[in-house]
């Protein structure tokens, strides 16, 4: 089964998260559980925890269905000692944050080196990063989202990827969120029939759907290989619309959230609703 969504605000508490997600028909949804531009927040209070956990029972959103993201701030594999105590000690609050809240999963961009280190150490880095978190919480995945590659961002090719999931420990709890914007513009043709069967048969050869914890559906400003991040509503950039098709009706995709991160948020109702409409009866 197809779950659905948009990354909703939280405005107010993450409490409202999952009545905005409910009041656009959305099956599934993203949030912040803290301000995504600082580096700490005041923590949940009991309230807000029963609240939210409330919520998501009274509109029947389970953990598989919601996909949390962390700060944008967080560097995972920052080249420097104070970056990267920074980014650690921040990711780990967002990792309890999740845990709190009953979440099993928690979305990150895994890092960039800077220029200042190579590629191999950032990754490593990362990986430590991630070690760290998981050794110090309980029940919660860390959810490696695929990068366009902008800049000295890593995480733009499966092989990155997977380089960091063999140096994390504990297997059962890393994961992989697939952006197909950011895909796109790395170089991965999710275009074309042709191209998008190639691009997941590679990910299944290289990392594996075992991995495969969510999805962002999102259309690109910019055009193949360009190695630039930017998103657009859906059948208004260069992928169109057949990439979703393709996406809705393959049951590999199924009982994990698909969210859309698309930057006209008028328009999330409606496109959940078309995103719906392409699947083959």
């Amino acid at each position: 089964m197809k779950y659905v969504g948009a990354h909703v605000s939280a405005e107010g508490g993450v409490q409202n998260a999952p009545l905005n997600a409910f009041a656009i028909g959305a099956t599934a949804f993203a949030l912040f559980t803290k301000n995504q531009r600082q580096w700490f927040s005041s923590p949940l209070s009991a309230i807000n925890i029963k609240e939210f956990r409330a919520n998501c029972e009274k509109h029947d959103y389970k953990p598989f269905q919601i996909l949390p993201h962390d700060s944008y701030l967080i560097n995972l594999g920052h080249p420097e000692k104070e970056g990267l105590e920074k980014s650690r000690k921040s990711f780990l609050d967002e990792m309890k944050r999740c845990e709190l809240l009953g979440l099993d999963r928690l979305n990150f961009h895994p890092g960039s080196h800077l220029n200042r280190i190579s590629a191999e150490d950032c990754l490593k880095r990362i990986a430590e990063s991630v070690n760290i978190a998981l050794g110090e919480t309980k029940g919660v995945t860390a959810v490696i989202e695929n990068t366009a590659g902008q800049g000295t961002n890593l995480g733009h090719t499966f092989e990155q990827i997977k380089y960091i999931i063999d140096y994390v420990e504990d297997k059962s709890r890393i994961g992989v969120c697939f952006d197909t914007c950011h895909a796109y513009t790395s170089g991965y043709d999710v275009k074309s029939p042709e191209g998008f069967k190639e691009t997941f048969a590679k990910f299944s050869e290289i990392i594996g759907f075992g991995y495969l914890k969510g999805m962002h559906l999102n259309d690109s400003k910019k055009d193949f290989a360009t190695r630039v991040d930017r998103h657009e509503n859906l059948g208004s950039g260069f992928l169109g619309e057949d990439t979703f098709s393709y996406i809705m009706n393959d049951n590999r995709f199924d009982d994990m959230p698909l969210i859309l991160e698309t930057p006209e948020e008028s328009l999330w109702e409606a496109e959940i609703r078309k995103l719906f409409s392409l699947v083959k009866k």
